[in-house]
């Protein structure tokens, strides 16, 4: 039963990552979208260095890899009235 993985697949302390194995690429994903984990392979795909790296509930927050990896380490700045007369 769909409901019963997806809940039983939740309902832990962890999420660092989660698996979907499916023949319609579809309901992989209508699937993966309910999952409570950082990183959701489908159908054992390889390892995407783009994508962002990381876990939800104790498994951690934060990312690593991708844009989102480097995040943390910018700084942001605002200048406002440059080309101003």
């Amino acid at each position: 039963d769909e409901e019963e993985v997806v809940e039983r697949a939740n309902n832990t302390p962890y999420g660092l990552a989660s698996y979907v194995q499916s023949g319609s690429i579809e309901k992989a994903r209508k699937v993966s979208a309910r999952m409570r984990a950082g990183t959701v392979y489908i159908n054992y795909p390889a390892w995407d260095a783009g994508a962002p790296f990381g876990g939800y509930k104790q498994s951690g927050n934060g990312r690593e890899y991708a844009d989102f990896g480097l995040a943390e380490f910018l700084e942001i700045k605002g200048t406002v009235g440059y080309g101003a007369a």
